[in-house]
């Protein structure tokens, strides 16, 4: 493998094979020329020399504009917020938690609007916590660890009503990154209940999945806030984003495992992910989480360039595995967390009857247990029944516009 000092390489310099970084992760695709932001922000890692099997080349390719890797995308992560101190950044979801907890014992539609209030003070916190990366490339490990230990109780007590939460495109738009790293950190940390980690190690996945992103917002945001396909070195400097939030998490003294995740998160069992394209047990169990999640979440979730998919859609195509990208352990923990018509999904019975799924059943994920519409029980509470492969099976999942007329029917709010 030959090396190339970073000082003496000039801008727009193509390389015949892979430039990488410490002789294994991979910085630049042949199609992707070097140019002199790139070299400042290696320089910057203490990154003195790169990697290559291959030469110095020519390519016909136009060079990105030295804002490629100097952009800190804050406008993803509110232009406006005032520069939070990072010992208050955990405070209002401390409040937040304490008001939940003296309210959660109200009925099921109270029960839902709080849980809405926490999740969505969470969701500022990841904001939060991006914003002061950004304005001041510092990361504190003991206080997300804090945060995010909250987090996985306040989960574990009421799975089954944050899984019920939904976003909106706006939502989804405005703050991109922090929407797929909550709905993504949600379903991680389900996941690794189902799998009963211990308490510390789901502390390290929720840190690690609220954190594999942060590496893009030192990419320009048109690279994936866009509703166009993207070019062949757009592709491949977007897919630098996790050995650069890897860098991040290393620079800030994280702990390995959760520098491994955040670098490992687009590797796939069969060897076709990034950046090393590492295969089978030589990815990171926290890694192999966060690959199902993200991807279950980016199937169900609004985008500037496409609808949302039903989280049943979501569900059949993660199981069907394609290419076997996905450890198998993981997605039966997934299914068993969600059940084949996943939580929060509305139904329809074979009785006739719609009804929304709010719970699992631990024994057969096909047969969930689902809440009828505009009905109750004997003490005026929402109806709750169990599936079965009777009167009570599910016959399908709503589509969007259907699902969008329930909801006006019953005058439920999302």
């Amino acid at each position: 493998m030959n090396s190339f000092p970073v000082t003496t390489l000039k801008e727009n310099t193509f390389f015949t094979q892979e430039l990488v970084l410490d002789k294994q992760f991979i910085l630049l695709n042949p199609t992707c020329p070097f140019n002199n932001a790139l070299k400042k922000a290696l320089l910057e890692w203490d990154f003195k020399v790169v990697y290559s099997d291959g030469s110095i080349g020519s390519g016909a390719v136009a060079s990105p504009t030295p804002q490629d890797f100097e952009q800190v995308a804050i406008e993803q992560v509110d232009p406006n917020a005032n520069d939070p101190k990072k010992p208050e950044m955990g405070d209002n979801v401390k409040k937040a938690l304490e008001e939940a907890h003296q309210d959660l014992a109200n009925n099921e539609k109270s029960r839902m609007s709080v849980v809405q209030t926490v999740y969505n003070e969470y969701m500022n916190y990841i904001t939060a916590v991006y914003t002061h990366y950004a304005t001041h490339k510092v990361l504190d490990y003991q206080e997300l660890s804090n945060t995010v230990k909250d987090l996985c109780i306040f989960i574990k007590d009421n799975r089954r009503y944050v899984l019920r939460i939904t976003p909106t495109l706006e939502a989804a738009n405005k703050n991109f990154i922090v929407s797929h790293s909550m709905r993504s950190t949600v379903t991680a940390i389900v996941i690794g209940l189902q799998l009963r980690m211990p308490l510390t190690k789901l502390i390290e996945l929720g840190v690690t999945c609220i954190l594999h992103e942060i590496g893009q917002i030192r990419l320009p945001p048109q690279l994936y806030m866009t509703g166009k396909r993207l070019s062949a070195p757009e592709r491949a400097k977007l897919a630098t984003h996790p050995v650069i939030s890897f860098n991040i998490v290393k620079e800030n003294d994280f702990p390995l495992a959760v520098q491994l995740g955040v670098l490992e998160h687009h590797e796939r069992e069969n060897g076709t992910g990034y950046p090393r394209k590492l295969t089978g047990n030589k990815i990171s169990l926290y890694a192999k989480i966060i690959a199902v999640a993200c991807s279950f979440e980016a199937i169900t979730a609004p985008r500037m360039f496409k609808e949302a998919r039903s989280t049943y859609d979501a569900m059949i195509e993660v199981l069907k595995n394609e290419g076997k990208q996905f450890d198998d352990t993981v997605i039966k923990a997934l299914l068993y967390s969600l059940s084949l018509f996943p939580i929060g999904a509305y139904v329809y019975l074979q009785n006739g009857k719609i009804a929304q799924v709010t719970d699992v059943n631990p024994t057969d994920p096909r047969n969930p247990v689902v809440q009828i519409l505009g009905e109750t029980d004997e003490t005026g509470g929402p109806k709750t029944v169990q599936t079965d492969n009777g009167t009570m099976r599910i016959v399908r999942v709503l589509n969007k516009s259907e699902a969008a007329d329930i909801l006006k029917q019953f005058n439920i709010n999302k």
